[in-house]
């Protein structure tokens, strides 16, 4: 009996791809892409560039799918392939800016539910505004660790291997991006 992709563990898919079997890169797109894309959204701040990288990920993954280490959390190596397209990207906008998103824009990212009261879907907009505003400023490092500590929920050891630092490095970037936020939103706490 054949297992379903979703029974299979990203590492077989993995040896799958390497081995040939192309239909393994499917599943694993299946899988992952959301999770890959909202981080991306994220860290860059405009869905459309990370749908761009996101799809730049998976284009990576399969280039890349001989040099896969099954020994390696595959979750790891494909959030350091996201983070390392993100950092490429941030160095390009530097030499060529682009206007930033609206808090509109902001709102359709967070998808949060809203709740009835107009008083209180206005508070949460100012809210999310601020916080994804405040979260934006972060140095890129700490931005980059706060994201996938908190809206990605990955373990801190897996964030040091993604970032390429220790772990006290990591502990280091969220305390004090969670200083920054907190000094910025002050007003808000």
């Amino acid at each position: 009996m054949e297992m379903l992709p979703d029974e299979v563990s990203d590492t077989a898919l993995m040896l799958d791809l390497a081995g040939g079997r192309d239909a393994a890169l499917s599943a694993l797109i299946h899988r992952w892409q959301s999770k890959i894309i909202s981080y991306l959204t994220r860290l860059v701040t405009d869905p459309e560039t990370a749908r761009d990288l996101a799809q730049e990920t998976f284009v990576r993954v399969y280039r890349h799918r001989q040099r896969y280490d099954a020994q390696q959390s595959f979750s790891t190596w494909l959030f350091s392939i996201a983070t390392n397209l993100s950092r490429n990207h941030h160095r390009w906008r530097q030499r060529h800016p682009e206007a930033p998103l609206e808090p509109e824009q902001m709102q359709q990212i967070e998808g949060a539910p809203r709740p009835l009261h107009p008083d209180q879907i206005l508070a949460q907009k100012e809210i999310a505004t601020a916080v994804q505003a405040g979260v934006t400023k972060l140095p890129e490092d700490q931005r980059t660790a706060l994201i996938l500590s908190y809206y990605e929920g990955l373990p801190q050891k897996e964030i040091a291997e993604i970032m390429q630092c220790s772990v006290k490095g990591v502990e280091l970037k969220i305390y004090r991006a969670r200083q920054t936020l907190r000094e910025a939103l002050a007003v808000w706490l």
